[in-house]
């Protein structure tokens, strides 16, 4: 089998595209984690399948691991795929709605050119928890939780340049409290009012990724709650990018238009044989 793809990258996190709209490319979770692998395969954080929409949208965002299980969504990838999707079409469209499993979200492109940045309009968190009980040996900061279209841990940190993420990362992922599906977990610094960086440990890449959207719109709103600093937040990100986390902030402990401005680039496209 021959498989056409585009490589992309939104601040640092990388991803195999497929285009499926035809839906005659049916890859399983090994072929999958085999593409994403970065000794034998392309090599990614994961892989977009565009398919047909269902429920009304322009498409539908597949969006998997690279372990090769699926996922909710992930916002890095909704930016490369809003991206990519918008130049399906002649003109290319400047504002596309796609369907996940965390809800149908839509992109705007700023610009037509290739590194162009992308808003993504993010659904509404979900599950917040401040200062859970959660404990783990040799990290005495208090730890939050919240569902930004995947689960994160958001834990803020004195000294996140010599933290050892890949540690407390997985141990936080994988503790008790949020089995049996897991977390991804995110260790941030304040920098100023406004202003974050952050590095995350993902789920399913079980390990330390440049960048993840959800992530950072985990961190961001959580440092609101505990700062109460104003939208938008600048956070920046071990790739070396700065992203926008824009909300609005209704009732107590409640966000809505939440919204993920950053870049996506196309890198190259191929064919590889499975």
């Amino acid at each position: 089998m021959h498989l056409p793809f585009h490589k992309m990258n939104g601040a640092g996190n990388d991803f195999v595209v497929v285009d499926n709209r035809k839906l005659d490319t049916n890859l399983d979770s090994e072929q999958i984690a085999w593409l994403c692998d970065r000794q034998r395969g392309v090599g990614a954080d994961g892989l977009l399948a565009v398919e047909p929409a269902e429920k009304g949208a322009d498409y539908k965002f597949r969006y998997y691991n690279a372990d090769g299980g699926e996922a909710e969504m992930c916002g890095n990838g909704a930016r490369c795929f809003g991206k990519f999707v918008a130049r399906l079409s002649e003109p290319h469209q400047k504002t596309v709605t796609f369907e996940t499993i965390a809800g149908v979200l839509s992109a705007d492109i700023l610009d037509d050119s290739l590194s162009s940045d992308v808003r993504i309009a993010m659904s509404d968190p979900k599950d917040l928890e401040l200062g859970t009980s959660t404990e783990i040996d040799g990290l005495d900061f208090p730890i939050h939780s919240i569902n930004t279209g995947v689960p994160h841990v958001v834990v803020f940190v004195d000294d996140l340049k010599n933290l050892d993420v890949v540690k407390y990362g997985a141990a936080l992922r994988n503790h008790k409290r949020f089995a049996p599906a897991g977390t991804n977990v995110n260790f941030a610094k304040v920098l100023d009012s406004q202003h974050i960086a952050i590095r995350t440990y993902e789920r399913g890449v079980e390990g330390e990724t440049l960048a993840c959207g959800t992530g950072m719109v985990a961190c961001a709103l959580i440092h609101h709650l505990i700062t109460d600093a104003p939208s938008p937040v600048q956070v920046d990100v071990a790739g070396g990018d700065t992203l926008e986390i824009g909300f609005q902030t209704y009732e107590t402990d409640s966000f809505c238009d939440v919204t993920l401005t950053g870049p996506a680039d196309f890198v190259y496209n191929g064919v590889i044989t499975l």
